[in-house]
């Protein structure tokens, strides 16, 4: 006898407790398989797609896009077969879904997002879109127009409707460079784009803006900031660059100065802890780590992104390359999960790709660090008693007041300039 079951938004991870709904994939009526995507959703951390804990018929959809919704607030009713079949790929659901109850009893505890915690042995994924490869077509599930979340962020947030824009993706999909090419298309053609109605424009303060503006004021208002200053001449280091790229190790890596840059903090960190500390109020305990999660801020098209390199200190110069190169092209994506956003513990900002020398950066709460990296110019240079034409770059460092005294800060900072100075010490320490 077919059973109606409440799936209500689950804990997508890291204790986020809401997540706005950008897209349905499925409607009312529609015939959904297990462990298909059903919709798309946004937290303040990663935009996923929600898979179904069951097989069935879509009975009801308890949300709009654009909404809002709390952890645990039912979304979707499905009409399922009285087996038990429908939710045995999901044996961390299966435990909650009792098939005889009525629909309230699928509350009692809000399911793991299937994809997220710990994998089970022989689960598998089936049925989702994009499983098996399709024909290219301009039209999802319901007819709408296929497109990642950044897509239809950037989409939205300029007033575009998708469906009137050309698809030029492998799947007949519109990217990013469709949306882009559509409104500049509708500029230069003499009619103004719907962000541009008016003289204001309100967007409403969600996702990942919401997210990053209350890290920022809780940082900037718990942490006591310092923030010093150093300049560095880094010619030798890209020499080295230069000299790495022709070997065959970096073949095929994309060796950047970040890269570098990112060894000469990993290696400072050794001799100095407490920029690698937490402050941990409840327990009033310094936390020091003697392992490196190495956040790279990233700007991506949902807002700012800090992914960072898992277990970063046991990586050699090769693989940091490898790993900065996945995490700027997932977070550009729109691809980095919460996992991947999670458990930094001291972070790189990049300004000097936007032409800028300098920066006051704040601390990601719950770090004692943020280093950042500025423009690398050729200008004079004292070099061995003469001046000279160098390559040089400055890099600033805000630390925690609470968790680093100013000697501290100022070695550590003073000992990244020197390896990226003499990079040859770097190795040697590496």
């Amino acid at each position: 006898m077919p059973t109606i079951k409440s799936f209500p938004l689950p804990d997508l991870g890291e204790g986020l407790t809401e997540a706005d709904l950008l897209t349905w994939l499925v409607a009312v009526g529609d015939t959904i398989e297990l462990n298909q995507n059903i919709a798309e959703v946004e937290t303040a951390k990663a935009a996923v797609e929600l898979p179904s804990p069951f097989a069935g018929v879509v009975a009801a959809l308890h949300v709009s896009e654009g909404d809002t919704v709390e952890v645990g607030v039912p979304i979707i009713d499905i009409r399922v077969d009285g087996g038990t079949d429908d939710v045995a790929a999901t044996p961390e659901l299966a435990a909650d879904v009792d098939e005889a109850s009525p629909v309230e009893d699928s509350e009692e505890r809000v399911p793991v997002l299937v994809g997220y915690g710990v994998a089970k042995e022989g689960s598998s994924r089936r049925g989702g879109r994009g499983t098996t490869p399709v024909a290219p077509t301009s039209s999802g599930q319901n007819g709408k127009p296929l497109a990642t979340p950044p897509v239809r962020k950037i989409a939205k947030d300029n007033a575009v409707d998708l469906a009137e824009v050309p698809p030029t993706g492998a799947r007949g999909d519109v990217t990013r460079d469709d949306v882009e090419s559509y409104l500049h298309g509708a500029d230069t053609a003499g009619e103004p784009t719907p962000l541009r109605v008016g003289r204001e424009v309100r967007t409403p303060i969600k996702g990942v803006r919401k997210h990053t503006a209350d890290a920022m004021v809780r940082s900037a208002f718990t942490a006591p900031h310092v923030t010093e200053f150093v300049t560095v001449d880094v010619t030798e280091t890209l020499t080295l660059l230069e000299s790495l790229k022709s070997s065959a190790h970096f073949a095929d890596v994309r060796l950047t100065p970040l890269a570098l840059v990112a060894k000469a903090v990993l290696v400072a960190l050794k001799s100095n802890p407490s920029l690698n500390s937490s402050w941990d109020e409840a327990a009033q305990e310094i936390v020091t780590k003697y392992y490196v999660n190495l956040g790279i801020a990233a700007a991506t098209p949902r807002g700012l992104m800090v992914p960072n390199i898992k277990g970063a200190h046991e990586l050699s110069l090769v693989d940091i390359a490898r790993a900065l190169a996945e995490l700027t092209r997932t977070a550009k994506e729109g691809k980095s999960s919460p996992a991947d956003l999670a458990d930094g513990t001291i972070t790189i900002t990049n300004v000097g790709v936007f032409g800028v020398d300098a920066g006051t950066p704040i601390l990601n709460p719950g770090e004692a660090a943020i280093l950042c990296f500025g423009s690398i110019r050729r200008m004079p240079w004292e070099h061995e008693g003469a001046i000279a034409l160098r390559s040089v770059t400055t890099l600033s460092l805000s630390f925690d007041h609470r968790l680093v005294d100013g000697q501290q800060g100022s070695q550590f900072l003073a000992l990244v300039g020197r390896l990226l100075s003499t990079p040859m010490d770097m190795i040697a320490l590496s």
